[in-house]
């Protein structure tokens, strides 16, 4: 059984369960057939028997009237020159001999002759006749009176009767055989060219599947079963492809979810960190500015040591501005959020580093369509984002600086462009990680980027950074128009009361 599965194919099921009962049926209706052509063939036979010996009944009836014996045997000798009859013998009344033409005589008894003529009927029997297997007819004479006056036996080899049906057996069988293997060429070929060779297309686009060629689609031709199939298999295929990309997409996202809590808590962690040693050393420096300051009155302004408490107070002024960006990097997520446009929000950044700005001979070109789109944010912390990125830039040797934003479908994006050196594609992925700076020593703590990221992610937005038309480095940074999970009153109730405050500068 199992060796039969194993080679089972709808070829040989269409030969086994199709063909084969077809064929079986075929020989059984021809076996029944060519019985009732047999049966047919030796009944006309018989009757070719009869009719030759009705043919001959008169004359040999009359010429045995007359007595004319010649006449009789003239007779028989007629009939068998016609070749089917094996012999012809006319008897008596009283069963005598009278005439015999043929290979063998017979040699019935006379009483039993005598009695099938008295009898006066037709009959006809197989009998042997000196070892020779014969069908005999037996045909009544009559005078011209009616009477019975004799009886005349016209045989037929069964040779002759075995020979036909042989021969028309032959036939048959000759027959059966062509037709049976015409009708197998003719299903296998409409096997072939109906299903075969479309399952055949199917199959090798199986295979091609299989052998890496995912995109790979079978054609869907043939009869609608198999066309049926191949559109099946191809759903099947572009479910598959779309689970499978649902699942990388779900994987991609998951990856992403992962980093970014890892990145929370690196950042809560650091936040601690920040604010427990901005703490610690807030008192310290103000006491150390405070001496300095007390010695600076009582000192020579001239005197070296008065260089050195200048020095002091310059680095302590310093370490304070680090602690103060520790501290906003610590900050709560605290929000004061309102309607603000980013024109203004602009406007106060750029204020706030007016000095800065020319101390470094920079220049900053506002891009954006002023006032700009209005945006629900906290100002303050907004505007930190930009002070950052613009001091960011400068900090980097920038000397042209530019603004731009825009809205899309509920998003503000602005950009923030300079013409600086820009920024390594191997260094971007770390450029918003606490204390990670590429400047040199004393020039940056590397909290201004970590301080913006937190920022906008605060808002429910994000910040990439590209390559700047300018030459240098562009930030983006994408943020809702109204922040997620915003809390306050109706939002056309605080655009009414706030559409047009400015954020202080």
């Amino acid at each position: 059984m199992t060796l039969w599965h194993q080679g089972y194919s709808l070829r040989w099921a269409l030969i086994l369960r199709v063909l084969l009962p077809l064929l079986v049926a075929m020989s059984l209706v021809t076996v029944a057939g060519l019985r009732t052509m047999e049966s047919a063939i030796e009944t006309r036979m018989k009757e070719d028997v009869e009719l030759v010996a009705r043919a001959i009944r008169l004359p040999i009836s009359d010429s045995l009237e007359r007595g004319e014996q010649g006449n009789v045997r003239q007779a028989l000798e007629s009939v068998f020159r016609i070749g089917r009859v094996y012999g012809a013998y006319v008897y008596d009344d009283a069963g005598d001999l009278v005439a015999a033409v043929g290979a063998v005589n017979p040699t019935p008894e006379s009483r039993e002759l005598a009695d099938r003529a008295a009898d006066g009927e037709r009959s006809g029997d197989y009998e042997q006749i000196q070892g020779q297997e014969v069908y005999s007819y037996f045909e009544p004479l009559t005078d011209s009176s009616g009477r019975i006056s004799g009886l005349l036996q016209v045989t037929r080899r069964e040779s002759d009767f075995r020979d036909d049906i042989e021969r028309l057996r032959l036939q048959a069988v000759a027959f059966m055989g062509a037709a049976g293997g015409v009708i197998t060429l003719l299903v296998l070929w409409g096997h072939r060219g109906a299903i075969g060779r479309h399952l055949a297309g199917l199959t090798r686009s199986m295979a091609r599947i299989e052998a890496g060629e995912r995109d790979h689609r079978a054609v869907a031709e043939g009869p609608k079963e198999v066309r049926s199939m191949s559109t099946a298999f191809n759903t099947m295929l572009n479910s598959m492809e779309a689970a499978e990309q649902e699942i990388a997409r779900r994987r991609s996202e998951q990856a992403r979810l992962e980093d970014e809590l890892r990145h929370a808590e690196k950042l809560a962690a650091i936040g601690r960190l920040a604010a427990g040693v901005a703490h610690e050393l807030g008192t310290p420096l103000s006491v150390i500015d405070g001496k300095a300051q007390r010695a600076l009155r009582q000192a020579d302004s001239e005197s070296r040591q008065h260089r050195a408490l200048e020095q002091i107070r310059s680095e302590v002024a310093r370490m304070e501005h680090i602690v103060r960006q520790l501290l906003e990097f610590a900050r709560s997520a605290s929000r004061q959020l309102r309607w603000t446009r980013v024109g203004d929000l602009t406007g106060a950044a750029l204020s706030s580093l007016e000095d800065v700005l020319h101390d470094h001979g920079a220049s900053v070109q506002v891009r954006g369509e002023m006032p700009g789109p209005e945006i629900y944010v906290d100002p303050v912390r907004i505007e930190q984002v930009l002070v950052n990125l613009l001091r960011n830039a400068l900090q980097a040797g920038a000397t042209q600086l530019g603004v731009d934003w825009s809205e899309d479908n509920g998003w503000i994006t602005v950009c923030v462009d300079d013409n600086g050196p820009g920024v390594a594609e191997d260094i971007r992925p770390r450029l918003f990680e606490p204390f990670f700076t590429t400047k040199t020593v004393g020039k940056g703590t590397g909290l201004g980027l970590a301080v913006v990221h937190g920022i906008v992610t605060e808002h429910g937005g994000g910040i990439a950074i590209e390559q700047s038309p300018d030459g240098g480095a562009r930030f983006r940074v994408k943020l809702p128009r109204q922040a997620p999970n915003s809390e306050g009153s109706d939002d056309d109730q605080e655009h009414g009361e706030a559409g047009g405050t400015s954020s202080p500068g």
